[in-house]
Protein backbone atom coordinates (compact mmCIF):
# COMPACT_ATOMS: atom_id res chain seq x y z
CA UNK A 1 0.00 0.00 0.00
CA UNK A 2 1.14 3.61 -0.50
CA UNK A 3 1.84 5.66 1.93
CA UNK A 4 -0.17 8.30 2.84
CA UNK A 5 1.38 11.72 3.26
CA UNK A 6 -0.84 13.55 6.11
CA UNK A 7 -1.39 12.70 9.51
CA UNK A 8 -4.52 11.17 10.35
CA UNK A 9 -6.16 15.26 12.09
CA UNK A 10 -4.90 15.80 8.34
CA UNK A 11 -3.68 19.16 9.43
CA UNK A 12 -0.35 18.69 8.91
CA UNK A 13 1.64 17.23 5.94
CA UNK A 14 4.39 14.72 6.39
CA UNK A 15 6.26 17.14 3.89
CA UNK A 16 5.88 20.28 6.51
CA UNK A 17 6.93 18.05 9.37
CA UNK A 18 10.36 17.04 7.13
CA UNK A 19 10.88 20.39 6.16
CA UNK A 20 10.61 21.52 9.45
CA UNK A 21 12.67 18.80 10.98
CA UNK A 22 15.65 19.72 8.11
CA UNK A 23 15.78 23.08 9.36
CA UNK A 24 19.07 23.53 12.46
CA UNK A 25 16.59 25.73 14.19
CA UNK A 26 14.39 22.93 15.15
CA UNK A 27 16.53 21.68 17.27
CA UNK A 28 17.30 24.25 19.88
CA UNK A 29 20.75 24.04 21.81
CA UNK A 30 22.01 21.46 19.13
CA UNK A 31 24.79 22.77 17.18
CA UNK A 32 24.92 21.81 13.81
CA UNK A 33 23.91 21.36 9.94
CA UNK A 34 20.75 18.25 9.49
CA UNK A 35 21.26 15.26 7.36
CA UNK A 36 18.00 14.29 6.56
CA UNK A 37 18.27 10.77 5.51
CA UNK A 38 14.62 8.90 3.98
CA UNK A 39 14.25 5.39 4.25
CA UNK A 40 11.15 3.24 3.18
CA UNK A 41 9.22 3.77 6.72
CA UNK A 42 10.95 6.92 7.94
CA UNK A 43 12.69 10.14 7.88
CA UNK A 44 15.55 10.51 10.34
CA UNK A 45 17.49 13.70 10.70
CA UNK A 46 21.20 13.52 12.05
CA UNK A 47 22.56 16.81 13.86
CA UNK A 48 25.37 17.55 16.01
CA UNK A 49 25.60 14.09 17.99
CA UNK A 50 22.08 13.10 17.95
CA UNK A 51 19.55 11.53 15.70
CA UNK A 52 15.83 12.07 15.57
CA UNK A 53 13.32 9.23 13.79
CA UNK A 54 10.27 10.31 12.85
CA UNK A 55 7.86 7.71 11.41
CA UNK A 56 5.78 7.85 7.84
CA UNK A 57 2.22 7.10 8.30
CA UNK A 58 1.80 4.75 6.29
CA UNK A 59 0.12 0.87 6.72
CA UNK A 60 1.71 -2.05 5.05
CA UNK A 61 0.46 -6.04 5.58
CA UNK A 62 2.77 -6.25 8.43
CA UNK A 63 2.74 -2.59 10.24
CA UNK A 64 0.42 0.14 10.57
CA UNK A 65 1.86 3.42 11.32
CA UNK A 66 -0.91 5.45 9.66
CA UNK A 67 -2.32 7.00 12.64
CA UNK A 68 -0.59 9.41 15.26
CA UNK A 69 -1.34 6.81 18.29
CA UNK A 70 0.37 3.89 16.12
CA UNK A 71 3.52 6.31 15.60
CA UNK A 72 3.41 7.02 19.10
CA UNK A 73 2.99 3.11 20.37
CA UNK A 74 5.60 2.36 18.01
CA UNK A 75 7.91 4.92 19.15
CA UNK A 76 7.95 4.30 22.55
CA UNK A 77 8.18 0.31 21.60
CA UNK A 78 11.02 0.94 19.57
CA UNK A 79 12.89 3.05 22.66
CA UNK A 80 11.83 0.00 25.46
CA UNK A 81 12.75 -2.98 23.27
CA UNK A 82 16.32 -1.23 21.40
CA UNK A 83 17.40 -0.62 25.00
CA UNK A 84 18.04 -4.45 25.47
CA UNK A 85 21.03 -4.43 22.91
CA UNK A 86 21.62 -0.48 23.07
CA UNK A 87 20.85 0.51 26.67
CA UNK A 88 22.57 3.91 26.12
CA UNK A 89 21.88 4.89 21.93
CA UNK A 90 18.00 5.14 22.61
CA UNK A 91 17.20 8.25 24.96
CA UNK A 92 13.49 8.94 24.79
CA UNK A 93 10.18 9.71 22.69
CA UNK A 94 10.14 13.31 21.90
CA UNK A 95 6.55 15.14 21.10
CA UNK A 96 6.62 17.45 17.96
CA UNK A 97 3.72 19.74 18.85
CA UNK A 98 1.72 21.95 17.12
CA UNK A 99 2.08 25.78 19.53
CA UNK A 100 -1.31 27.89 20.16
CA UNK A 101 0.46 30.40 17.04
CA UNK A 102 -0.38 27.33 14.65
CA UNK A 103 3.78 27.01 14.67
CA UNK A 104 5.33 23.59 14.59
CA UNK A 105 8.12 22.85 17.25
CA UNK A 106 10.18 19.78 19.26
CA UNK A 107 8.85 19.48 22.92
CA UNK A 108 6.40 21.90 24.60
CA UNK A 109 3.25 22.78 24.86
CA UNK A 110 0.79 22.46 22.27
CA UNK A 111 -0.93 19.66 20.33
CA UNK A 112 0.83 16.52 19.89
CA UNK A 113 1.31 16.20 15.67
CA UNK A 114 3.66 13.47 15.86
CA UNK A 115 6.52 11.40 17.84
CA UNK A 116 10.15 11.51 17.44
CA UNK A 117 12.56 8.87 18.65
CA UNK A 118 15.06 10.49 19.70
CA UNK A 119 19.22 8.52 19.53
CA UNK A 120 22.59 8.97 20.12
CA UNK A 121 24.69 9.51 16.66
CA UNK A 122 26.71 6.50 16.36
CA UNK A 123 29.62 6.05 13.88
CA UNK A 124 29.17 5.59 10.19
CA UNK A 125 31.97 4.35 9.73
CA UNK A 126 32.29 1.83 12.47
CA UNK A 127 29.42 -0.56 11.10
CA UNK A 128 29.64 -3.57 10.36
CA UNK A 129 28.39 -2.87 6.60
CA UNK A 130 31.51 -0.34 6.52
CA UNK A 131 33.70 -2.76 8.22
CA UNK A 132 33.11 -5.90 6.13
CA UNK A 133 34.59 -3.99 3.03
CA UNK A 134 38.05 -3.56 5.16
CA UNK A 135 39.84 -6.66 4.84
CA UNK A 136 41.83 -5.94 8.28
CA UNK A 137 38.36 -7.12 10.38
CA UNK A 138 39.53 -9.33 12.92
CA UNK A 139 38.08 -12.20 13.71
CA UNK A 140 38.30 -11.28 16.96
CA UNK A 141 35.37 -8.23 16.11
CA UNK A 142 33.20 -11.20 15.27
CA UNK A 143 33.84 -12.92 18.37
CA UNK A 144 32.91 -10.22 19.98
CA UNK A 145 29.56 -9.89 18.34
CA UNK A 146 28.68 -13.62 18.84
CA UNK A 147 29.47 -12.71 22.45
CA UNK A 148 27.06 -10.16 22.70
CA UNK A 149 24.24 -12.32 20.99
CA UNK A 150 25.11 -15.01 23.13
CA UNK A 151 24.54 -12.82 25.95
CA UNK A 152 21.18 -11.76 24.69
CA UNK A 153 19.65 -15.19 23.60
CA UNK A 154 20.21 -16.47 27.13
CA UNK A 155 18.50 -13.33 28.94
CA UNK A 156 15.73 -13.08 26.16
CA UNK A 157 12.10 -13.44 26.86
CA UNK A 158 10.60 -16.99 25.73
CA UNK A 159 7.42 -16.97 24.01
CA UNK A 160 5.44 -19.72 23.82
CA UNK A 161 4.59 -20.73 19.92
CA UNK A 162 2.49 -23.19 19.15
CA UNK A 163 4.48 -25.50 17.18
CA UNK A 164 2.02 -25.82 14.19
CA UNK A 165 1.55 -22.19 14.61
CA UNK A 166 5.25 -21.56 14.10
CA UNK A 167 5.64 -23.35 11.13
CA UNK A 168 2.32 -22.05 9.77
CA UNK A 169 3.99 -18.50 10.09
CA UNK A 170 7.46 -19.59 7.88
CA UNK A 171 4.69 -21.56 5.29
CA UNK A 172 2.96 -18.28 4.94
CA UNK A 173 5.71 -16.06 4.55
CA UNK A 174 7.02 -18.60 1.65
CA UNK A 175 3.80 -17.89 0.17
CA UNK A 176 3.88 -14.28 0.71
CA UNK A 177 6.98 -14.40 -1.38
CA UNK A 178 6.03 -16.47 -4.37
CA UNK A 179 3.08 -14.17 -4.81
CA UNK A 180 5.89 -11.21 -5.59
CA UNK A 181 8.78 -13.22 -6.64
CA UNK A 182 6.98 -14.62 -9.57
CA UNK A 183 4.86 -11.61 -10.80
CA UNK A 184 5.98 -11.07 -14.35
CA UNK A 185 5.65 -7.35 -14.32
CA UNK A 186 9.50 -7.31 -12.98
CA UNK A 187 12.37 -7.81 -14.81
CA UNK A 188 14.02 -10.44 -12.98
CA UNK A 189 15.19 -14.44 -14.27
CA UNK A 190 11.50 -15.48 -13.81
CA UNK A 191 12.72 -19.66 -14.45
CA UNK A 192 15.03 -19.13 -11.91
CA UNK A 193 12.48 -17.18 -9.31
CA UNK A 194 10.03 -20.22 -10.12
CA UNK A 195 12.44 -22.66 -9.23
CA UNK A 196 14.21 -21.08 -6.23
CA UNK A 197 10.45 -20.98 -4.85
CA UNK A 198 9.69 -24.26 -5.62
CA UNK A 199 12.76 -25.37 -3.89
CA UNK A 200 12.39 -23.39 -1.08
CA UNK A 201 9.03 -25.00 -0.54
CA UNK A 202 9.86 -28.35 -0.66
CA UNK A 203 13.08 -28.04 1.64
CA UNK A 204 10.71 -26.44 4.14
CA UNK A 205 8.30 -29.48 4.06
CA UNK A 206 11.01 -31.57 4.35
CA UNK A 207 12.33 -29.86 7.83
CA UNK A 208 8.46 -29.33 9.26
CA UNK A 209 9.42 -31.66 12.03
CA UNK A 210 12.85 -30.38 12.80
CA UNK A 211 10.96 -26.61 12.96
CA UNK A 212 7.92 -27.71 15.32
CA UNK A 213 10.29 -29.34 17.43
CA UNK A 214 12.37 -26.13 18.07
CA UNK A 215 9.14 -24.46 18.81
CA UNK A 216 8.23 -27.28 21.22
CA UNK A 217 11.48 -27.53 22.99
CA UNK A 218 11.54 -23.59 23.60
CA UNK A 219 14.07 -22.57 21.37
CA UNK A 220 12.26 -19.63 20.21
CA UNK A 221 12.84 -15.93 21.24
CA UNK A 222 11.91 -12.73 21.47
CA UNK A 223 14.97 -11.80 19.03
CA UNK A 224 15.84 -8.53 17.27
CA UNK A 225 13.98 -9.53 14.25
CA UNK A 226 15.92 -7.82 11.52
CA UNK A 227 19.28 -8.15 12.57
CA UNK A 228 21.77 -6.76 9.64
CA UNK A 229 25.23 -5.43 9.29
CA UNK A 230 24.30 -1.85 8.86
CA UNK A 231 22.27 -2.68 13.15
CA UNK A 232 25.80 -3.61 14.34
CA UNK A 233 28.45 -0.88 15.26
CA UNK A 234 31.41 -1.58 16.99
CA UNK A 235 31.55 1.42 19.68
CA UNK A 236 32.69 0.55 23.62
CA UNK A 237 32.76 -3.11 22.40
CA UNK A 238 29.47 -3.81 20.07
CA UNK A 239 26.22 -2.07 19.65
CA UNK A 240 23.71 -3.82 18.20
CA UNK A 241 20.71 -1.58 17.35
CA UNK A 242 17.14 -1.25 14.94
CA UNK A 243 15.48 -4.20 15.99
CA UNK A 244 11.99 -4.78 14.80
CA UNK A 245 9.78 -3.14 16.92
CA UNK A 246 6.41 -3.30 15.35
CA UNK A 247 5.34 -6.97 15.48
CA UNK A 248 5.99 -9.29 18.55
CA UNK A 249 5.29 -12.22 16.04
CA UNK A 250 8.06 -11.33 13.36
CA UNK A 251 10.37 -11.25 16.28
CA UNK A 252 9.24 -14.75 17.51
CA UNK A 253 12.72 -16.33 15.93
CA UNK A 254 14.91 -19.36 17.06
CA UNK A 255 18.53 -17.82 17.08
CA UNK A 256 19.27 -19.73 14.34
CA UNK A 257 17.48 -17.78 12.06
CA UNK A 258 18.26 -14.34 13.68
CA UNK A 259 21.92 -15.15 12.86
CA UNK A 260 21.13 -16.65 9.34
CA UNK A 261 19.68 -13.69 8.82
CA UNK A 262 22.61 -11.36 9.48
CA UNK A 263 24.90 -14.22 7.27
CA UNK A 264 22.91 -14.05 4.31
CA UNK A 265 23.22 -10.40 4.38
CA UNK A 266 27.41 -10.25 4.97
CA UNK A 267 27.52 -12.83 2.28
CA UNK A 268 26.29 -10.38 0.13
CA UNK A 269 28.87 -7.98 1.32
CA UNK A 270 31.49 -10.37 0.57
CA UNK A 271 32.02 -11.73 4.01
CA UNK A 272 30.73 -15.23 3.60
CA UNK A 273 32.83 -16.64 6.51
CA UNK A 274 30.94 -14.04 9.18
CA UNK A 275 27.74 -16.06 9.49
CA UNK A 276 29.34 -19.77 10.11
CA UNK A 277 31.41 -18.19 12.76
CA UNK A 278 29.13 -16.45 14.43
CA UNK A 279 26.62 -19.43 14.44
CA UNK A 280 29.61 -21.59 15.93
CA UNK A 281 30.50 -19.26 18.72
CA UNK A 282 27.09 -18.53 19.60
CA UNK A 283 25.56 -22.12 19.83
CA UNK A 284 28.54 -23.54 21.79
CA UNK A 285 28.44 -20.60 24.04
CA UNK A 286 24.21 -21.37 24.62
CA UNK A 287 25.07 -25.28 24.90
CA UNK A 288 22.39 -25.92 22.21
CA UNK A 289 22.40 -29.09 20.66
CA UNK A 290 22.82 -29.25 16.57
CA UNK A 291 20.60 -27.72 14.73
CA UNK A 292 20.15 -30.39 12.11
CA UNK A 293 20.34 -28.77 8.73
CA UNK A 294 17.90 -25.66 9.82
CA UNK A 295 20.73 -22.79 9.22
CA UNK A 296 21.12 -23.21 5.59
CA UNK A 297 17.21 -23.54 5.66
CA UNK A 298 16.79 -19.93 7.55
CA UNK A 299 19.51 -18.54 5.08
CA UNK A 300 17.74 -19.69 2.16
CA UNK A 301 14.37 -18.29 3.59
CA UNK A 302 16.05 -15.04 5.11
CA UNK A 303 17.61 -14.45 1.11
CA UNK A 304 13.66 -14.85 -0.52
CA UNK A 305 12.42 -12.48 2.19
CA UNK A 306 14.90 -10.12 1.11
CA UNK A 307 14.56 -10.54 -2.80
CA UNK A 308 10.56 -10.14 -2.75
CA UNK A 309 11.14 -7.08 0.33
CA UNK A 310 13.84 -5.79 -2.75
CA UNK A 311 10.83 -5.65 -5.37
CA UNK A 312 8.24 -4.76 -3.23
CA UNK A 313 9.28 -1.32 -3.31
CA UNK A 314 8.58 -1.11 -6.51
CA UNK A 315 4.75 -1.32 -5.49
CA UNK A 316 5.00 1.86 -4.21
CA UNK A 317 3.19 4.76 -5.97
CA UNK A 318 6.48 6.47 -6.35
CA UNK A 319 9.13 4.27 -5.50
CA UNK A 320 12.54 5.89 -4.44
CA UNK A 321 15.61 4.57 -6.41
CA UNK A 322 13.39 2.53 -9.09
CA UNK A 323 16.78 1.01 -10.43
CA UNK A 324 18.18 -0.57 -7.63
CA UNK A 325 15.39 -3.44 -6.88
CA UNK A 326 15.63 -5.36 -9.66
CA UNK A 327 19.39 -6.18 -9.38
CA UNK A 328 19.13 -6.59 -5.73
CA UNK A 329 16.59 -8.99 -5.62
CA UNK A 330 18.55 -10.77 -8.17
CA UNK A 331 21.85 -11.11 -5.78
CA UNK A 332 19.31 -12.40 -3.26
CA UNK A 333 17.77 -14.87 -5.17
CA UNK A 334 21.50 -16.17 -5.70
CA UNK A 335 21.97 -16.70 -2.27
CA UNK A 336 18.86 -18.19 -1.81
CA UNK A 337 20.18 -20.73 -4.28
CA UNK A 338 23.83 -20.94 -2.38
CA UNK A 339 22.00 -21.70 0.29
CA UNK A 340 19.24 -24.08 -0.48
CA UNK A 341 22.61 -26.21 -2.52
CA UNK A 342 24.32 -26.33 1.17
CA UNK A 343 20.97 -27.76 2.69
CA UNK A 344 20.80 -29.92 -0.56
CA UNK A 345 24.50 -31.08 0.15
CA UNK A 346 23.86 -31.70 3.88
Amino acid sequence: MAPSTTDAQGCITLAEKVAFLSDPAAYPGVDGEVEAIETHMSWVFVVAELAFKLKKPVRFPYLDFSTLAERGTNSRAEVTLNRRLAPDVYLRVAPLVLTADATLKLDGEGEVVDWLVVMRRLPADRMLDKLIADPTLEKAAIDRLAGALAKFYQVAERPVVPPREYFCRLDAEEDDNRDILTQHRFAIDHSRARSVVNRMARALAGKRSLLEGRASAGFLVDGHGDLRPEHVCFQNGVVIFDCLEFSATLRQVDPIDDIAYLAIECARLGADWVGPSLLKRIMEALGWPDPGGLYPLHEARRALLRARLALSHLLDAKPRQPERWEPLAMQYLSLAEEALDRLDAG
